[in-house]
Order: C-alpha cells, then sequence, then structure tokens
C-alpha cells in the first residue's frame, strides 16, 4: 500500500470509530500524508449563551484535523500541547473548514499549524498543536 492510501485509509478507520468528530458533523475535504483538510457545519446546539459558537467547538474541528494529520502515516500520535486563539467570531450555520501544515515530523515530535476558516475564508480560529509518535503502528496489515 503507498502513503497517500495508507493515509487515507487510516483516516477513514479513525473518522468511523470516533463518535465525537461525527456528532461534529465532520467531513474529509482531502487527506495526504500529514495532511488533512476537513470542515463542518454548526448548528444550533453548539451555540454558548452568546448566541456564537462555543470555543470548544472551534477548537474540537483543529483538534480532529490535528489527530487525522498526525496519524495518518501509520504511528500512533497523541497531542502533548495544544493552543488556539479565535481572531473572529462563529455563528450558527457557518461552514467551517480546518486545514493543517505540519512544521516539522521528527522521530518523536511532530508540530502542526491548523487554520480555521468560514464559509467566506475568514479565519476565525489559529491552532498550533505539538504530538508525541509512538512506536505503536495505528493500523497493521
Amino acid at each position: 500500500m503507498n502513503e497517500q492510501n495508507k493515509a487515507e485509509k487510516i483516516v477513514q478507520h479513525m473518522l468511523e470509530i470516533d463518535e465525537f468528530s461525527r456528532w461534529l458533523g465532520i467531513e474529509v475535504i482531502e487527506i495526504k500524508p500529514g495532511f488533512a483538510k476537513i470542515k463542518m457545519k454548526v448548528r444550533k446546539e453548539m451555540l454558548n449563551g452568546f448566541g456564537t459558537t462555543h470555543g470548544g467547538i472551534t477548537f474540537s474541528l483543529a483538534d480532529s484535523a490535528l489527530a487525522f494529520s498526525s496519524n495518518n502515516y501509520g504511528r500512533i500520535a497523541v497531542a502533548l500541547e495544544t493552543s488556539i486563539a479565535f481572531p473572529k467570531p462563529v455563528y450558527e450555520g457557518d461552514e467551517l473548514t480546518a486545514a493543517v501544515e505540519e512544521q516539522s515530523k521528527g522521530n518523536s515530535v511532530g508540530i502542526y499549524n491548523v487554520t480555521v476558516t468560514n464559509q467566506h475564508n475568514v479565519k476565525v480560529g489559529i491552532f498550533r498543536g505539538t504530538v508525541y509518535r509512538t512506536k505503536k503502528e495505528y493500523l497493521t496489515e
């Protein structure tokens, strides 16, 4: 199996067993080794008391993108540290897209930036994640 097929197969499997990402309504747009682009639509039950999207929703979309991109090489990667900034608010009905840019992939540590935009290509989340790349293989044939 080539690296592209492996990446796609791993993400497909991850999404099948990830109940929370499925609850978010995440759809995969594009997967490549070390890369993920995913989207979701904001629903009413995702809003906070101010009528904007709860920050945890935007964070969770970015976190799922981090998981899909950092794990799709085949070794299990777990988050060591993450952070997010929310430059603009998100509202019900917005369609959010998270795209990952791999900054560094070492033997044991990977660093990723995730940009979350709305349907108008406005940045609504700027996320950075550091992962620990374990020695355990995700899917073995």
